[in-house]
């Protein structure tokens, strides 16, 4: 049922709905508020999912919670349906799989994808989750986050940005889009606000990993980029190697060190530091692995390069704002 709230507001639930009847209410819906998809129940009781969207700015904020199920977007789906924007998609509950032309993601609480929906993919949820999602049109984020296309999805651990993205979403999903409630939650808050802040949010993220783009930026040269791609392919060949650093990583492409460094300036993020943050989301990925339970979180550290058991710990805590220990999935 489709329960309007106001002309930038609406909710709906599955719950309402017979249940041979939910796949194509949410498909139908999804279609005209959000993006045209397909869907898939894996629960003996059917769909069972809600969603709320509201509209802030020049973008559209949803709130979507249901049991396990997958939704897809097909090559056919972006021809037939096509829609012209970046999502921002926040999981804060339950776990997910995000398969892409490229590969596949394992998306945990706390974790941001960025993703194309020109774009096929696919999503999916094996139990029961909750996810604050931003449409963002494409003008408007060339405009204001990155102006380069987005070659494939991007994924963002948990950390002092995605945890402030949460913290605005929900304060102004849970007032309805209407700036008098969520004042309340949120002091100060109006539409021209929260959406600046939101977009700034994406842009902190997103810019250094796509070239540090800004509206008017020069984009890379074809030889930069070619240098950063061999210097990012040979690190994630040889993230386990306690002796890799920038110094090994420049003399295996065949440039200095201060050469390096200004290749990666076009991320924002140094040679050093993206050898760390590499390290760190591959070492989160195990811990959060159930098949890795075997394995010590000293194992773990030193498979991924680092020789110090406390110097992970603490990095990995000021990264994830968790410990290693709390990552790990509960015994079963």
């Amino acid at each position: 049922m489709t329960v309007p709230l106001a002309s930038h507001v609406s909710r709906v639930s599955t719950r309402s709905v017979d249940p041979a009847d939910r796949i194509d209410f949410w498909e139908e819906y999804n279609r005209q508020a959000l993006v045209g998809l397909t869907c898939s129940s894996y629960s003996p009781d059917g769909l069972l999912a809600t969603q709320s969207n509201v509209r802030l700015g020049g973008l559209r904020l949803a709130e979507i919670t249901g049991n396990e199920h997958v939704i897809q977007r097909t090559l056919r789906t972006c021809q037939d349906l096509p829609k012209d924007s970046v999502f921002v998609s926040l999981l804060t509950d339950g776990q997910a799989v995000f398969f892409h032309e490229g590969g596949c993601l394992t998306v945990r609480p706390g974790d941001v994808v960025l993703y194309d929906t020109r774009r096929s993919y696919l999503f999916g949820f094996p139990s029961a989750m909750r996810q604050l999602l931003v449409d963002i049109p494409r003008e408007v984020f060339a405009e204001r986050c990155a102006s380069y296309d987005m070659a494939a999805p991007m994924l963002f651990g948990r950390g002092a940005m995605t945890s402030a993205m949460r913290s605005v979403l929900s304060d102004w999903i849970a007032g309805g889009g209407d700036p008098a409630r969520t004042a309340a939650a949120l002091p100060g808050a109006d539409p021209a606000s929260a959406e600046a802040t939101v977009l700034d949010l994406v842009r902190t993220l997103a810019a250094p990993r796509l070239g540090g783009a800004r509206p008017g930026d020069a984009a890379p040269s074809p030889a930069a980029s070619a240098r950063l791609a061999m210097a990012r392919d040979h690190i994630d060949r040889h993230l386990s190697d306690p002796a890799l650093s920038a110094e090994r990583v420049a003399e295996a492409i065949g440039v200095s060190a201060r050469q390096l460094s200004r290749v990666f300036r076009q991320t924002g993020v140094g040679p050093a530091r993206h050898i760390l943050d590499r390290r760190l989301d591959e070492a989160r990925e195990q811990l959060a692995d159930p098949g890795s339970r075997h394995l010590t979180v000293a194992d773990i550290a030193h498979r991924w390069g680092f020789a110090s058991q406390a110097h992970f710990t603490r990095v990995f805590r000021t990264r994830f704002d968790e410990t290693p220990g709390e990552t790990r999935p509960p015994r079963v």
